[in-house]
């Protein structure tokens, strides 16, 4: 008669193992750097604002402090229809910048989420109102960057730019709209999708960030709600 095998074991090990890599990878918070942010007390630093229309960020950035930097996001910057401020996203090349019907969208919406390598670019919009304006208080959160910690999100997002000749390249523009979109050299799909980008931006900027939980512009928004929390004076 023949013994059945025991077995070595190891399946439950392995599943165990996998298991606590997926939870600490969830869970793993990108350090801030408090030489980035906050801005000191006396130091007037640089207001940006974060947007959410629910399931994606924009960032709201002074226009002057992008144009007073040199470089090819400067320049692009430069090059854009007057307004004070620049709406600044990232996301899918074509489900991005198409704004038709969502329901017509579906099946370029699976596309851009489960089709690894999709081509990227990075909205420069030029906002002559008020982003206070733009959504309602409870869509929006504003930050005072440092100066150092501002250019570092600046060379961030800079970075993300696909270049040519050194200089930014518009990828798309829509008719009757302000906003040009510029070729990124990232590739967007579920494992990278635009709150992981808006993540990064704030990360590079001193924030502490959880980069493989910012799935959901919530996600990106409680970033920004936990940094106000650790730095806010303490009470009486």
């Amino acid at each position: 008669m023949k013994r059945r095998s025991s077995g070595s074991g190891l399946g439950p090990l392995v599943a165990a193992t996998a298991l606590g890599a997926g939870a600490a990878l969830w869970t793993w918070t990108a350090p801030g750097d408090p030489a980035l942010f906050p801005a000191a007390a006396p130091e007037p630093g640089v207001e940006v604002h974060v947007l959410d229309n629910g399931f994606h960020t924009d960032l709201a950035v002074p226009r002057a402090s992008l144009e007073a930097r040199t470089g090819p996001l400067a320049e692009a910057v430069r090059s854009l229809p007057p307004g004070d401020w620049i709406l600044i996203g990232w996301g899918d090349a074509r489900f991005y910048v198409d704004q038709s019907p969502m329901t017509d969208r579906l099946p370029d919406g699976a596309r851009a989420f489960f089709r690894p390598g999709n081509a990227s670019v990075i909205m420069l919009d030029p906002a002559q109102r008020d982003p206070r304006d733009l959504v309602a208080a409870d869509h929006r959160r504003s930050l005072r960057l440092s100066a150092a910690g501002f250019d570092a999100m600046a060379n961030h997002i800079e970075a993300s730019l696909d270049l040519a000749d050194g200089r930014a390249r518009i990828a798309a523009a829509r008719a009757g709209d302000d906003a040009r979109f510029f070729a990124s050299h990232e590739h967007f799909w579920i494992g990278r999708l635009c709150n992981h980008w808006s993540a990064g931006v704030l990360n590079a900027a001193g924030l502490p960030a959880r980069p493989l939980r910012a799935i959901t512009s919530s996600e990106v928004m409680a970033t920004i709600e936990r940094v106000q929390l650790d730095t806010a004076a303490p009470r009486d």
